[in-house]
């Protein structure tokens, strides 16, 4: 996610630069065909590009308005992460307790299932961003979040970190082991019936949280969106040269390349920011939100904090 006002330039360049060179390479062939060979036969009615134009705009504004909704679905989403993430390490510390003999044991315990949900956390932030279950168009990132599922290592037992990977689905796999120490503890009566149900309602929200993260995940905005806009792009930016080289002359090519230029940026911000998980500049910063909570919950537990994440060249991952 972006932090800084200004985007570089070369970030912008480095995603549109194949689409700029064709806009600026039709409006100066354009130009020196109606000078050198064509005259005045090179020309089209301006009217029906405007149309055209208006048209696109607006479907330009449709797409980036439900762009930007699943990526603030997914921040919300994280952020209810975040929330029940401190809610469980209270209940955890305030509301497990024991016989005074067993004070120990319960410590260790409470700690136990602290730790391990922040290796739950690092394991959704990584099986979303890794899980490809569509087809997409695949861009190689100048800058990425490292997301490999060693950042759980030091949270879990090497027994449970060996069965987590090996699972299908790791972060429900953590959310069993959670579950049966619920269980356990309740059977040696550190919890009570109402605890036990409680701590586990909180154990189902991030079932919740997890599902409607996969939702966004695998449910992409409906490609013929994307492909057809890009299309449509292209093709006015192709015809728009045309159009108004009669009128401006040689101006025509930096006012049809710029023109072109802005439609371009837009396809390219509703495209990149409606697959939140995808570990790109624009995405939800999983990160960041796994490291605020780790910190919060190892402040819970009276632990030396981990490193706050800082931006990178403006982008917090």
């Amino acid at each position: 996610m972006f932090v800084t006002r200004r985007i570089p330039w070369k970030w912008t360049l480095y995603y549109a630069w194949p689409s700029m060179l064709y806009f600026l390479a039709v409006a100066i062939v354009v130009h020196e065909l109606r000078v050198e060979v064509y005259q005045h036969d090179l020309e089209i009615p301006f009217e029906p590009v405007t149309i055209l134009g208006t048209a696109l705009a607006i479907f330009l504004g449709f797409k980036n308005n439900e762009a930007y909704g699943r990526w603030w679905e997914a921040r919300i989403i994280w952020g209810l992460a975040v929330n029940y993430s401190r809610a469980w390490g209270r209940q955890v510390l305030t509301l497990v307790e024991g016989p005074p003999e067993s004070r120990e044991e319960v410590r260790a315990f409470q700690r136990i299932l602290v730790r391990r949900h922040i290796a739950l956390v690092h394991a959704m932030r990584v099986y979303l961003r890794s899980t490809r279950s569509f087809p997409q168009e695949r861009v190689e990132e100048p800058i990425q979040a490292p997301n490999d599922y060693d950042d759980c290592r030091p949270f879990l037992s090497r027994e449970e970190y060996e069965a987590m990977v090996e699972a299908d689905n790791p972060p429900d796999k953590i959310l069993q082991f959670q579950g049966l120490a619920l269980r356990d503890a309740r059977r040696r009566g550190w919890i009570d019936e109402y605890v036990h149900v409680h701590l586990d309602r909180t154990l189902v929200e991030f079932n919740n949280i997890q599902g409607r993260s996969e939702r966004i995940k695998k449910t992409p905005l409906p490609r013929p969106y994307s492909y057809f806009q890009r299309l449509i792009v292209h093709v006015h930016g192709t015809l728009l040269p045309l159009a108004i080289v009669a009128e401006v002359g040689w101006l025509m090519i930096p006012l049809s390349f710029s023109v072109s230029f802005v439609f371009l940026v837009l396809d390219w911000t509703g495209a990149r920011t409606e697959d939140p998980f995808e570990n790109r500049l624009e995405d939800t910063p999983l990160s960041n939100i796994s490291r605020t909570i780790e910190r919060n919950l190892q402040q819970q537990l009276g632990e030396v904090l981990s490193p706050p994440l800082e931006p990178k060249n403006g982008v917090l991952l």
